[in-house]
């Protein structure tokens, strides 16, 4: 495993996290869950992602249940808020009262007295984002977290962050969780700019695009029983990547091109994402232990320029690059 700074922070984050979005207590049941976050510990990943949303607050209890036991200054715990966790009309959102008790409730639940990493899951256009880092910076000033990020946000919603931070000497986001593959690229014209020139490192998800990237996708194959695509929490984002004229074949193209450079396809997916600028921590996620495994098998390796050049020959008019398509919700939930 290798470690890097997140942005230009003093933390250290394994290259590849841990995260646990559709599977843990959704997807995959407790105990399998459980030998997958102990793969990735026995693979040398130290960073663990998960969201208070994520299985209606159940995937950071596994979480903290699989962690039990670990030295707890060894792991680096990230967990986010933003999305409704009850009916009430606070529940939602980036306000002061919902930052201070999701923070409360999610540290319950994942058996710790902190958090290395606190994200806003998105924007929200509700809150003044005064308040929004000002409840942060006051989460920092306790003890209860670390350090702060964001999720999916525009460049000029960061931007606007890190000034009000500075303005109000506040502590600044030090990390972005956008989306990021060889597929989805939206954030490399604007987002990864501002966050370089702003010490921010990106901690991308779905670097497999939703599985797409594994191949076990086929064309003209009706999706595996057990895959993403057949997930009630998972089917909506992978759609448009099963939908899309010829993508399926350009995919079986890219497995050629990663057995020729003896690697899987996932490996050479995940080589490229942490091959990329600006790049601190790609996010895996899986329902068995070899998953984690192989793609432990991606990290340190380089791929050369042909390499890149191949991949992107084979991409082309696939690659999804408009930095429109980063966006939170114009409304709360």
């Amino acid at each position: 495993m290798e470690y890097r700074h997140l942005g230009n922070s003093g933390l250290k984050v394994s290259t590849l996290a841990y995260g646990n979005w559709i599977t843990h207590a959704s997807q995959i049941e407790r105990e399998q869950a459980e030998s997958c976050v102990h793969a990735a510990l026995d693979g040398g990943i130290t960073t663990f992602d998960t969201a208070d949303v994520y299985a209606a607050t159940k995937a950071e209890e596994v979480l903290g249940n699989a962690l039990r036991g670990q030295r707890r200054d060894g792991l680096e715990i990230f967990t986010k808020v933003y999305w409704p966790t009850g009916s009430g009309a606070n529940d939602v959102g980036l306000s002061r009262k919902h930052i201070i008790r999701s923070c409360e409730n999610s540290l319950t639940r994942l058996g710790t007295d902190y958090i290395d990493l606190y994200q806003a899951h998105r924007f929200d256009v509700a809150t003044p984002l005064e308040e929004t880092l000002r409840a942060f910076d006051d989460l920092i000033r306790s003890g209860k977290v670390m350090y702060i990020g964001v999720s999916e946000w525009t460049a000029e919603q960061i931007q606007a962050a890190v000034q009000i931070a500075d303005d109000m000497g506040l502590d600044r986001i030090v990390s972005n969780q956008p989306q990021y593959s060889m597929l989805w690229r939206v954030i490399e014209a604007e987002v990864v700019p501002t966050c370089i020139d702003s010490g921010i490192g990106q901690i991308v998800w779905s670097p497999l695009a939703q599985g797409v990237l594994t191949g076990k996708y086929r064309p003209g194959v009706e999706p595996p029983a057990e895959s993403r695509a057949q997930s009630k929490e998972g089917s909506f984002f992978i759609k448009r990547w099963l939908e899309q004229p010829g993508l399926l074949e350009k995919v079986e193209r890219l497995g050629e091109i990663a057995a020729a450079a003896d690697l899987s396809l996932p490996q050479l997916a995940l080589a490229w994402v942490l091959q990329q600028q600006g790049v601190s921590a790609a996010i895996i996620g899986a329902t068995r232990p070899e998953q984690v495994e192989q793609n432990i098998r991606a990290v340190g390796v380089e791929l050369d320029d042909a390499l890149l050049q191949a991949i992107d020959e084979v991409l082309t008019d696939s690659v999804l690059a408009d930095p429109e398509l980063t966006r939170s919700p114009d409304q709360r939930p």
